[in-house]
């Protein structure tokens, strides 16, 4: 929880962008509440602009926990960006099923989606709202005319400091939409202001745009820990920027890993530390944590919403768990994990490695039907719930304080050794890095520990699903393995029948959605749909 950061989240609703929805031709002129240029001129109203965009993240609209949306087509709840984030990256993979059958929802786990999917329109659309508030802050913010508007000074610097972290956030959003969507209508702050039909720009070409606005924010943007927590840093830019690398052969063809090994690097020399106690990372005073490198941050009385953290808390909780354990009033009864997932622990109980937290009473490790909260494991990893026990500060028991942490040290350290794995990188130094993950899991650390010999491209995928399961990294991980759509990986469900299957390597990218190829003529449907 970060309180400072939200009360300008808080304050933003008043002075934000409200751009046209992503299912028509992109409109870009932004529509205000109180004139641009009037809100522009005066340098107070920049701040709490800038944590708008950090916002869009996290709630769904101008009001909290509904009302007033930013885009529509959907239940505003659903709409939430991390929520269909998450789900597109974890309810397609072995790590998460869902027992609701809202719309079109199943289809996430039977991977058998089309363009017409509302979750997957829904996610589509947040990533290019953020797009075109990022791209007016940017705007807002140029050289030219922050000099008309008389700002100079300490406050001519900060403001050059908010751009950098805006075309930081601009960059995260066109990463998601390369990963998950790939070839995809383009739009910057160098585009004209108005009514237009946007470009379809390559993977490759996304690929390189988004390289070039890391490497030219790095000296911009403030120094590693440096920053107010729940906003960018430089560790931040330098992490997109290994993920970037270390998928660079899926996006582009062309592997990356000395480049993933050199922004990893950076970011494990710049302080941070693991958390003593991995459960911590996941409750809700994590805001305290050395680890997490950026976050995206919720707070249970100011930032509102029926997606983010309020789903992530809520909808694991179900059968025989105690919703008061969770610090919540209630749970969903709607997410677990499959059999898969599982066995990477050793047994069925979770045995000595602290990170499998399965909730197994009244449960049945079996999924015979998806629909039924007790057929498969519950995952009791996120919780509403401080360090020292306490509930979190929404009375009512809806909405956590516990953050999402996007980026933290671990995965940094994962990332390292695979891509060590990958080429002629210090597999020494690898191995230290793994271990160094594997012993914070164990009472006894050196239980944790493996050996050179044990240290190999999957038992790095299978660790970083130890470490890293339900933290909506599992999908672009099975891809850059070749697991994904293949036979090489089967888990229940996959494909829609109870043993699983194989299914077309289309998969590996989700479908533009039917209402953006209606309305734009420049746009080519992915291969497959």
């Amino acid at each position: 929880m970060n309180t400072r950061f939200i009360r300008n989240i808080a304050l933003a609703g008043v002075i934000t962008v409200t751009a046209a929805a992503c299912d028509h031709s992109l409109d870009i002129t932004p529509k205000y509440d109180v004139v641009s240029e009037k809100v522009y001129q005066d340098f107070t109203n920049y701040k709490p602009i800038l944590a708008k965009l950090y916002a869009g993240y996290a709630v769904t609209g101008q009001q909290g926990p509904a009302g007033r949306p930013d885009i529509g087509g959907i239940d505003e709840g659903f709409s939430n960006y991390l929520r269909q984030y998450w789900q597109a990256q974890e309810l397609t993979t072995d790590e998460a099923v869902i027992g609701w059958n809202d719309g079109n929802l199943r289809d996430l786990h039977d991977m058998d989606w089309t363009p017409g999917n509302e979750f997957l329109r829904a996610l589509y659309d947040r990533i290019f709202y953020q797009v075109s508030l990022t791209n007016e802050f940017i705007r807002e913010t140029s050289d030219d005319k922050l000099s008309s508007r008389g700002i100079t000074g300490a406050n001519l610097e900060e403001a050059k400091v908010f751009k950098a972290e805006a075309r930081f956030l601009r960059a995260l959003s066109y990463w998601h939409a390369l990963d998950l969507y790939g070839n995809v209508p383009f739009v910057t702050d160098q585009d004209k202001v108005g009514f237009f039909f946007p470009e379809q720009t390559t993977r490759q070409e996304l690929f390189s745009f988004i390289e070039k606005e890391l490497l030219e924010i790095e000296g911009q943007l403030l120094d590693a820990r440096k920053n107010e927590y729940g906003r960018a840093d430089k560790a931040a830019a330098w992490t997109l920027l290994t993920k970037l690398y270390l998928n660079a052969e899926v996006y582009t063809g062309t592997a990356k890993n000395a480049e993933a090994m050199t922004y990893a690097e950076k970011v494990i020399n710049a302080g941070y530390q693991l958390e003593a106690d991995y459960d911590d990372l996941f409750k809700a005073d994590n805001n305290r944590s050395n680890e997490i490198i950026f976050a995206i941050t919720f707070d249970g009385t100011r930032t509102t919403t029926w997606g983010g953290m309020t789903y992530l808390v809520h909808a694991p909780v179900g059968g025989s768990m105690k919703a008061a354990d969770f610090g919540i009033n209630g749970g969903w009864g709607g997410l677990r994990t499959t059999k898969s997932i599982v066995s990477l622990f050793g047994n069925t109980s979770g045995g000595p490695d602290n990170r499998a937290n399965f909730h197994t009473a009244g449960q049945e490790l079996e999924i015979n039907d998806l629909f039924t909260f007790t057929d498969g494991y519950a995952i009791g990893k996120w919780k509403n719930v401080t360090s020292t026990g306490q509930a979190g500060s929404d009375p009512s028991g809806d909405h956590p304080d516990t953050d999402f942490p996007m980026f933290r040290l671990a995965d940094v350290y994962l990332m390292y050794a695979e891509a060590a794995l990958r080429s002629n990188g210090d597999k020494g130094k690898a191995l230290d890095y793994v271990n160094r993950v594997r012993n914070r899991a164990y009472i006894d650390p050196a239980d944790g520990s493996v050996t050179q010999g044990q240290l190999n491209l999957d038992f790095i995928l299978n660790e970083r699903a130890r470490e890293l399961h339900w933290e909506a990294h599992r999908r672009t991980d099975l891809i850059r393995f070749n697991k994904f759509t293949t036979d090489s990986h089967i888990w229940p469900w996959k494909g829609g029948v109870k043993e699983g299957r194989a299914v077309e390597s289309f998969r590996t990218l989700f479908p533009l959605p039917t209402t953006d190829l209606t309305a734009n003529p420049n746009l080519k449907q992915n291969t497959g749909y």
